[in-house]
């Protein structure tokens, strides 16, 4: 959906650009290219109906100001109406309750629940410094249990043990007796799904929820599941009282679509999205800044966030105290400086937060293949032993030979990995009178 209507608004504001006050006309043209944006997304269509009658009664009401185009007036209500049918601002997990604060996670299998259990503990580990236990009520897929367990460790969470020999209801009552006795601040319970919806798998959550009395009962949908996700919201809305929505897989093709959807059919709120297939790719939900990533105004509150988390600045001021010293800058400190890079995600995932006029102009440099060097450089960096790395003019034909094969690449490539270490190593030696700031921004520079 974003693509699509980023696209068909853009061409409605270059066609727009001539006109001066809003009509009923302009105002027909563009319900119709958003119409058919949303429809190609397989938003359900009594939610368009809907959105599109909102916007038509804001639009036609709307002042323009001097500064605007109609085109321009006309995207910003679109903007204003996205935003208020996605939720309008940020709703927060409400873990008030004498603790543990039961999180139940409802949602069809395949929805990518079970690792959205993991990204939320972590996301409570980091971001509200709770202690967090995890628990599978899943006793009928295979390995379900086993993956909660692998995909809590990687969140560094706790995880409790449950076995497919058990009854969902007994796993619940054990992990929750046991969170109480271990002091845990967050139960957060991973229930069974199907394909489809049928009454047994519904008299099962809803059980569940009897017995846990949760504080958050969270329903799991995909964002790329389209028409389907509104029959699926409604069966679960039925036998739940739902009190949020966590979207996943948001950064696919069709997002947007099942976010307008779900939070039409089930009035909850939507909580969270997942960002990526990381354990920190979850987000609080945003509204606002969704709908403009929607409409391609990008997310550069998101972009901000992300490089500040992924810089680490007491690793960077010890680079400066050392260069600044005296110290050489070595393939330690290169090989820092390209882990820090990945760190913040990806230049892929940080290109999906620019506006997309922005992102169109640098889209030719193929973030993929830059990318795959990152990862070059670092293989090759991790072939060399720790005094080549200290002492890089060690390295002559037969080490770099020997680094080549370690790495599984071409010596013509150890070649164009230290040539770009060594200019970077001379623009280091420049950097020894500057200030923190400045610095800051030249390893900017340096990864771009």
């Amino acid at each position: 959906m974003a693509s699509t209507l980023t696209d068909k608004l853009s061409r409605l504001v270059k066609e727009l650009r001539g006109q001066t006050r809003i009509t009923e006309e302009n105002v027909s043209d563009m319900l119709r290219e958003v119409r058919m944006a949303l429809l190609e997304a397989d938003v359900a269509l009594p939610v368009v109906r809907e959105f599109l009658a909102r916007v038509k009664d804001k639009a036609l009401g709307q002042e323009v100001l001097g500064s605007l185009t109609p085109g321009q007036a006309l995207v910003g209500v679109v903007h204003k109406e996205l935003a208020a049918v996605m939720g309008e601002g940020v709703a927060d997990l409400n873990l008030a309750t004498q603790p543990p604060a039961v999180i139940l996670m409802a949602g069809l299998q395949g929805s990518g629940k079970t690792t959205t259990v993991a990204k939320l503990a972590r996301h409570l580990l980091e971001k509200r410094r709770k202690k967090v236990l995890t628990v599978s009520a899943d006793v009928y897929r295979p390995a379900a249990i086993e993956q909660l367990r692998t995909v809590t460790a990687q969140a560094q969470a706790e995880w409790f043990p449950s076995t497919p020999e058990q009854q969902p209801i007994d796993i619940a009552r054990a992990a929750l007796e046991y969170a109480r006795r271990s002091l845990a601040d967050v139960l957060i319970v991973d229930t069974a799904g199907r394909l489809a919806i049928d009454e047994a798998l519904m008299r099962e959550i809803a059980a569940l929820h009897a017995v846990l009395q949760p504080v958050e009962t969270l329903f799991v949908v995909d964002a790329m599941q389209g028409q389907d996700a509104i029959h699926t919201a409604k069966a679960f809305r039925e036998a739940l009282p739902l009190t949020g929505i966590v979207l996943t897989k948001t950064d696919g093709d069709s997002r947007g679509g099942a976010a307008l959807s779900v939070r039409h059919v089930t009035g909850a709120p939507i909580k969270f999205a997942g960002t990526s297939e990381k354990i920190d790719g979850l987000e609080v939900f945003d509204a606002e800044r969704h709908a403009g990533r929607v409409l391609g105004m990008g997310d550069i509150v998101a972009l901000v966030e992300q490089v500040s988390s992924g810089i680490d600045v007491a690793a960077a001021q010890k680079l400066v105290t050392k260069v600044k010293g005296g110290g050489q800058f070595d393939l330690n400190d290169f090989l820092e400086q390209l882990l820090q890079m990945q760190k913040m995600g990806g230049l892929s995932s940080l290109m999906d937060k620019l506006p997309t006029a922005l992102a169109q102009k640098v889209e030719g440099a193929n973030m993929a293949h830059v990318e795959k060097g990152v990862r070059r450089k670092i293989g090759i960096i991790h072939s060399m032993t720790p005094k080549e790395r200290s002492q890089p003019e060690l390295i002559k034909a037969h080490r770099k030979r020997r680094i080549a094969a370690g790495a599984g690449v071409q010596v013509h490539e150890v070649n164009r990995m230290l040539k770009e270490f060594e200019q970077v190593q001379t623009m280091m030696k420049k950097m020894k009178g500057v200030g923190m700031a400045q610095w800051m921004r030249s390893l900017g520079n340096m990864r771009r």
